[in-house]
């Protein structure tokens, strides 16, 4: 078990080799295996790519992010033209079926709504607007639609957990309600949590997954 200063060594030092990363704009605490970042970054981008990295790190056991946007001049744009670039990175994302989504644009802040069939297609939504210019931040509202079960939902949920995280599948219950996913259990790291997430994330029918999750030391 790392300590809370070998883990703030460890965060401060993956901020730094990622190079999408200004890491002098970024301040790390740590306390009892929870990070804390705070700061101001220039684009939504070089925050989604913060979260990452410290996602990335062993021994992390929760993250706040304190961390706000403010564009620097030459990013800035108004919210036409961030809707309009919103709406042709929908449409020339191949994974996306832009004319299930709409967009809408309030002070830079893009709020995505609509139905799909999987959540690859909501999360490749989000994926497509997160890097444009004069983005501040992002609500992903879009749902999914149901199409099985809530029994079979589980099944499904609890057979790709087995697929992809043998070692955490018997310490996690699952709870399923209107198309969310509660997930409730103990895993051993922040990667491993996240791996059961996207599993869950991924099974046909979830719309949202409601994360109770502990990750133990």
């Amino acid at each position: 078990m790392k300590t809370d200063l070998q883990l703030k060594s460890d965060v401060t030092s993956e901020l730094a080799w990622d190079p999408s990363i200004s890491a002098t704009a970024v301040g790390v605490m740590v306390k009892d295996g929870i990070v804390t970042l705070s700061g101001h970054l220039t684009t939504f981008a070089e925050k989604h790519a913060v979260e990452r990295a410290v996602r990335r790190v062993a021994g992390v056991r929760g993250l706040a992010l304190d961390l706000d946007v403010k564009l620097a001049s030459e990013h800035k744009r108004n919210d036409t033209e961030i809707a309009d670039a919103a709406v042709t990175a929908l449409r020339w994302h191949s994974w996306v079926p832009e004319d299930h989504i709409t967009v809408e644009v309030e002070d830079g802040w893009v709020t995505l709504r609509g139905e799909v069939d999987w959540h690859y297609q909501l999360a490749s939504a989000e994926q497509a607007i997160r890097p444009l210019v004069g983005v501040r931040g992002l609500t992903n509202s879009i749902s999914v639609k149901r199409h099985t079960s809530e029994r079979d939902v589980s099944s499904q949920i609890t057979a790709a957990l087995i697929r992809h995280a043998q070692q955490e599948a018997k310490n996690i219950h699952i709870q399923i309600s209107d198309g969310a996913a509660t997930l409730v259990g103990d895993v051993h790291s922040l990667s491993e949590h996240d791996a059961v997430i996207a599993a869950a994330a991924a099974t046909r029918g979830v719309s949202r997954v409601v994360d109770r999750l502990s990750v133990r030391t």
